[in-house]
This record gives C-alpha cells, sequence and structure tokens, in this order.
C-alpha cells in the first residue's frame, strides 16, 4: 500500500494559511509542484481518515492568538453540493452566496482576529439528523471551549441567526461583550415607555442605549441594509455595554 501523500498537518497549515477558498483542490493546488505533490483526491482521502478533532485544530494554532484580547468571530458556512443525493452531512442550508436554501453541507466556525490575522480555532459540522444539536447548541458549545480555554475578547461578533436571549446570557455570563444583528421584530425599551419593536425606533450617528427585553441595558445603532440583501426592514446592530 502507498504511503498518504498529505497529513493533518499539510491541511490544517492550508487552512491556516487559506484566506477565501478552502476546498480540496485548492488546498493541492497549493503545494510544492514535485512530481508526488498531493492531489485533491489525496487531500479528500484524509479528511474521509480523520475524525472531526478540534483539539488538533486548536494545538496548532493556540501559540497564534492573544487570549486576552482580539475579536472572536463566529458565523456557518454552506459547501454546496445541488448534485449530491446520498451524500453523508448534506442536507438543506440557507446560503448566502446563492440567496436561498439549497442542498449542501453546512460547518459553524469560530476564529479569532485582531484586525490583521485570522486564526481558526474551533468549528462544529453541523448533522442535526445524526449529531442531533441545532446551529444554537453548537454555537454555545463552542463558546464554552474558548471559556474554558481561557479567551477574554473584546467582543464577540456573529449574526441574528444566534442571537437569542439563550445565546446572548451565556456570553454575559463570561464578561464578555457582544457585536451582533437584531432582527427587526426584537422588542426592546428606548424610554422606559413600554417595549417597541426595534425596527420603530428612532436611532442617531452615535447609537441609543436601550433596554433589550429578556437581557438589559444594551447599545443600538442603526445599519440601512445593503442593495441586493434579503433583510426587511431596518437591520439593527446592537452591542451589550
Amino acid at each position: 500500500m502507498n504511503s498518504a501523500k498529505c497529513d493533518d498537518h499539510d491541511y490544517i497549515n492550508f487552512m491556516i494559511a487559506a484566506q477565501r477558498a478552502f476546498s480540496c483542490t485548492e488546498a493541492a493546488r497549493c503545494q510544492p509542484t514535485e512530481d508526488k505533490a498531493a492531489s485533491h483526491d489525496a487531500f479528500t482521502r484524509l479528511l474521509t481518515r480523520q475524525p472531526p478533532d478540534t483539539e488538533a485544530l486548536w494545538r496548532e494554532t493556540q501559540e497564534m492568538v492573544d487570549l486576552d484580547g482580539g475579536l472572536l468571530v463566529l458565523d456557518d458556512s454552506t459547501l454546496d453540493k445541488p448534485y449530491a443525493k446520498r451524500i453523508d452531512l448534506v442536507t438543506r442550508h440557507w446560503s448566502g452566496k446563492h440567496r436561498k436554501v439549497v442542498m449542501g453541507i453546512n460547518l459553524i466556525s469560530m476564529v479569532w482576529t485582531d484586525g490583521e490575522a485570522t486564526i481558526p480555532c474551533d468549528f462544529r459540522v453541523y448533522d442535526k439528523p445524526i449529531g442531533g444539536k441545532n446551529k444554537n447548541e453548537h454555537f454555545r458549545d463552542m463558546l464554552t471551549r474558548a471559556n474554558e480555554r481561557g479567551f477574554a475578547p473584546e467582543c464577540v461578533l456573529f449574526d441574528s441567526w444566534y442571537s437569542s436571549l439563550q445565546n446572548l446570557k451565556l456570553i454575559r455570563s463570561y464578561g464578555w461583550s457582544w457585536l451582533t444583528r437584531l432582527k427587526s421584530n426584537r422588542h426592546v425599551n428606548p424610554d422606559g415607555g413600554g417595549n417597541v419593536r426595534v425596527s420603530a425606533v428612532e436611532i442617531g450617528a452615535e447609537g441609543r442605549r436601550v433596554h433589550l427585553k429578556g437581557m438589559g441595558s444594551s447599545r443600538c445603532f442603526g445599519q440601512s441594509p445593503r442593495k441586493g440583501t434579503c433583510n426587511t426592514g431596518l437591520p439593527m446592530i446592537l452591542r451589550w455595554l
């Protein structure tokens, strides 16, 4: 049997260096050009052999992050597989690229950044039919692991999908600030007169302090919707202070 042409270190180093494309084809293209360079099939076989071990990733990247600063960014992405019918992990997911629900594999990632370097620290493959956990549960698992590893970020960034009270309260329990977009129907109390939809609140350029229902004092910032986005109403940015 021929020995493997790539190992987990080859793929981890590629993931650290890559900033845009993360496919096996791209991993093969980035390898040295000797005659025995690994092909994209070699990387595919590697990923099939290797369990999704986030500890291996953390061992490689922990020396590159500053636990007492920087930002933690959590988001999910979908690798669309439009012709896949019997491939493991392929289910229906929303795709930001296609602006619709597609068949694909969903990966939830956590990266650390100082504004220049972007270092992957944790990930989860979303596979609810088998794994049993939804995206928010994976989100909380990664935050819990980050806290256990000693992270004390300046802020945690994520989109509105993960802005549930349960998630926000977990972040607050760690003493971390967060920055996210709120859906337009979330309720806030801007002036002590009662809760209203956040989309109905007048917000100045400097933001406005409000009471987020079920959460507490926060600061809202307005953001105009980008052309071509699927958001309705006025997307809102909120940060707990």
